[in-house]
């Protein structure tokens, strides 16, 4: 079994430093597409909501012509 030195484990710490490095970067990469992610849920969510809205409009809207229609009748 090889020694154990002191430059065998600076060299290992370097690498180890480097690949948390790495790590790093990547979970800073996927939060950053998760932030944008949750952004576009956003702007669809508020795009439902405006869809409702303009169905709740015309609903009533036709609620009054039919009632209007049965007037008429």
């Amino acid at each position: 079994m090889p020694e154990v030195t002191n430059e065998l484990m600076y060299e290992l710490l370097k690498r180890l430093d480097h690949r948390l490095g790495e790590l790093c970067q990547d979970f800073s990469d996927v939060k950053s597409e998760l932030s944008s992610i949750r952004g576009h849920l956003i702007a669809t969510e508020s795009d439902m909501k405006n869809i409702y809205g303009v169905l709740a409009r015309r609903d009533a809207r036709l609620e009054r012509i039919e009632f209007r229609l049965k007037d008429d009748a």
